[in-house]
């Protein structure tokens, strides 16, 4: 977008914010209106004003300073989710005042109607104080959660335990454990201490197999140089794996000319390599113990309304159909509409990422909601059709906005098991 329509748009978004303001503040003013101090009540209606105002005008200079060349930088996304923090608080607290608001309209209307309202009396009765109560506590709800999402919930990695069995595995894997993460997206890191910490934790599980499901970056190779030997701490004894995840391809960011984006991709592809990592590139490896064979399998990005340059067909040159095989590929719309139901292959477990389980929803045993759902229908855990098995990892980093609520950072072990017939 060129510069006149991006002042087009912070405009909008600065006169948006303001009308949210002038009708928060409306709502403080009742809230505080019984408050014997007259500086306190004035304070808290300017305190406000100035805060969240500054806030908006921070987040439009930071607007102002993004790079089309460089792409979202932390501090990018600390200054969007602040925004974001503010402006879902306001909306909270807005949508139960115009609540009050709306009663005090029917109100008003009903008794003009019945002639009831007494002479002199105000068309529409005055706003009751506990409205403005309960908006405010209702809106301290999201306003806490973003803010434990931004400080703390980002970092706060759990690892996710699936076994799952299967008829036609070898019985030398009976038992054998892979270690996934995805989505590391290393341009967002803004605590490197606090991301070592997931990383000992995916290190303590001791796993069989590493594999990881793209997205290394947010756009460019650099973004992971710092980290290389902190991530090249991942090892297994039978390797370390991987594939790449749309933005791993630089295409969001612009670029001086297409010769330097394929430079930063061939870059990244040698990180991979000094990570530790062999990066699959429509390619299949064969995994052998005790004698006996797995086929790993590894896709491009291939993404429905994404990036399309994965090959299955290619990808699977050499494997025997016969073959236990576990697929790699980063978008499990793949899994959906070429996997799943293609009965010309076998592909008994694919594991994807991508989708972060949108960095926020809720898990509680037994049920898991995320506002994801409604673009992929399976966007985390584990998904099953007859024989073939899909796990999608809710990511190890977070992108845009620089927080997680609810659906935390994951590492995935899945437990391979041989099912007693």
């Amino acid at each position: 977008m060129h510069r006149g329509g991006l002042l087009k748009v912070f405009l909008i978004i600065a006169a948006i914010t303001l009308l949210m303001d002038w009708y928060v503040i409306g709502g403080l003013r009742t809230l505080t209106a019984d408050w014997q101090s007259r500086n306190l009540r004035l304070g808290i209606l300017w305190g406000y004003g100035v805060i969240s105002v500054g806030f908006t005008l921070v987040f439009i200079l930071g607007l102002g300073s993004f790079s089309t060349a460089r792409g979202m930088t932390p501090f990018h996304e600390w200054m969007l989710s602040i925004f974001l923090t503010f402006f879902i608080t306001k909306l909270f607290f807005i949508i139960i005042l115009s609540l009050g608001d709306l009663g005090r309209f029917v109100y008003g209307i009903g008794n003009n109607v019945r002639n009831d309202t007494p002479a002199g009396q105000p068309f529409f009765p005055a706003r009751r104080k506990f409205i403005s109560e309960i908006a405010l506590l209702i809106a301290a709800v999201p306003f806490t959660g973003f803010l434990y999402a931004m400080v703390r919930g980002k970092y706060d990695y759990k690892v996710h335990r699936q076994t799952i069995y299967f008829d036609e595995l070898p019985d030398a894997f009976d038992g054998f454990t892979i270690t996934q993460l995805s989505d590391i997206h290393s341009g967002s890191f803004d605590n490197v201490d606090a991301m070592q910490r997931g990383i000992d934790l995916a290190k303590a599980q001791k796993s069989d197999l590493f594999v990881f499901t793209g997205d290394l970056v947010n756009n460019a190779a650099w973004e992971i140089e710092p980290y290389i030997d902190r991530f090249g701490q991942l090892k297994a004894p039978y390797g370390q794996f991987s594939i790449l995840g749309n933005h791993d391809y630089g295409d969001y960011i612009e670029w001086d000319s297409e010769q330097a984006k394929a430079a930063n991709l061939e870059k990244l592809k040698q990180h991979h390599s000094e990570l530790g990592y062999r990066l699959l590139l429509n390619e299949n490896v064969t995994i052998e113990k005790d004698g006996q064979k797995i086929a790993l399998i590894g896709i491009q990005n291939w993404g429905k309304g994404f990036k399309q340059v994965g090959d299955l067909d290619k990808a699977l040159q050499g494997v025997d159909n016969s073959a236990f095989k576990i697929l790699l590929s980063h978008d499990p719309s793949h899994w959906e509409e070429q996997v799943r139901y293609n009965k010309n292959t076998d592909i008994h477990l694919t594991l994807s990422g991508h989708t972060h389980g949108m960095q926020f929803g809720i898990e509680i045993p037994g049920f898991k909601w995320s506002p994801v759902k409604y673009r992929y229908p399976d966007w985390a855990g584990l998904a099953k059709e007859k024989n073939r098995h899909l796990y999608v990892n809710r990511g190890f980093g977070f992108l845009a906005f620089s927080g997680r609520l609810g659906i935390w950072p994951e590492i995935t072990v899945i437990e391979l098991k041989k099912r007693n017939v």
